[in-house]
């Protein structure tokens, strides 16, 4: 059964109609539908709304009253909710600041971004990219992702999903070289590293148990991930990757898994903002629709379920 409104709003139309299948077409719908609720609204006035029979539709004297009047309910109505969409837009309005890795950041961040500001267009983000840990105080952040744990603690953070580490080298270096079987095996091999801007040294390779593995003497080093990847893809070294960039080129059969038996336990992603009084509606907004895309296992293949 239709809800009162949508029965008017049916009849509004028919009203303006020559029959119920030009009504139907105009409302995207059936003409057996239309004749329904033609149907239940006559049953609720008691009256006749429409003459009808096989060649013609024309509405009654009570119809045509009934339509003038509601019509004006039907758009004071959609005028109402229109001022609510209005306001809403007025309150997501102005600048919001984030911060993430380079990886998640440009193929997984910006994408959600862009869809906020289908929504809101008077939306502005401010996305600052690095794989160095932000200062969300100095810097203004407003909202932040990152991998691993939030320790401080006037951070608000939640944890949305888990990312897992891999080691992967191409096909045509591995026939070249051999799978490494042993973590011996990689000092004799071509590696990749990328260099900690916290520390300007390279990252360590992180292994189960908690364990970590340096590489000695890389192949090539670099400062981001996404140049490591690359590096990767042309067969400069076997590297360790975060399972959702690994994951379309192992699907693709670019990359190979290796070692499987070393990767380490997956890595928490944490979406955070500052604990610093009243939230704006525009910072809510965004940190509650990253906070929705990034639990979206389907959305963003790669990354586990988290338990």
């Amino acid at each position: 059964m239709l809800n009162r409104l949508e029965m008017l709003r049916i009849f509004c139309i028919a009203a303006e109609c020559k029959n119920f299948k030009e009504a139907a077409v105009r409302l995207h719908m059936s003409p057996q539908a239309v004749t329904r609720a033609i149907q239940e609204l006559e049953s609720l006035s008691g009256e006749m709304l429409f003459h009808r029979n096989t060649r013609q539709t024309r509405i009654t004297h009570f119809g045509a009253a009934l339509a003038l009047r509601a019509r004006h309910s039907v758009d004071a109505v959609d005028q109402l909710f229109q001022s609510f969409q209005e306001d809403q837009q007025e309150q997501i309005r102005g600048p919001v600041t984030l911060t993430a890795a380079v990886a998640l950041g440009e193929d997984y961040l910006i994408p959600v971004l862009a869809e906020l500001q289908q929504r809101y267009p008077l939306l502005q983000t401010d996305v600052r990219l690095s794989d160095a840990t932000a200062d969300t105080v100095d810097e203004q952040i407003d909202i932040g992702l990152r991998l691993g744990h939030v320790r401080n603690a006037s951070m608000i953070a939640r944890r949305v999903a888990q990312a897992g580490f891999m080691f992967v080298g191409t096909p045509s270096l591995i026939a070249r070289c051999g799978a490494p079987q042993t973590l011996e095996d990689l000092d004799k091999l071509p590696v990749t590293a990328v260099i900690d801007p916290n520390t300007g040294r390279p990252w360590p390779w992180f292994l189960a148990d908690g364990q970590f593995w340096h590489p000695r003497q890389p192949a090539i080093q670099v400062t981001d991930t996404r140049a490591e990847c690359r590096a990767m893809l042309h067969g400069m070294g076997f590297g360790q990757l975060i399972g959702f960039m690994a994951h379309p080129y192992l699907q693709s059969g670019q990359l190979q898994r290796v070692l499987p038996q070393l990767d380490p336990a997956p890595w928490d992603l944490y979406i955070y903002r500052p604990q610093r009084g009243p939230v704006a509606p525009r910072i809510r907004v965004v940190y509650d629709a990253l906070c929705a895309a990034f639990s979206d296992t389907n959305r963003f293949p790669g990354m586990p379920d988290k338990d």
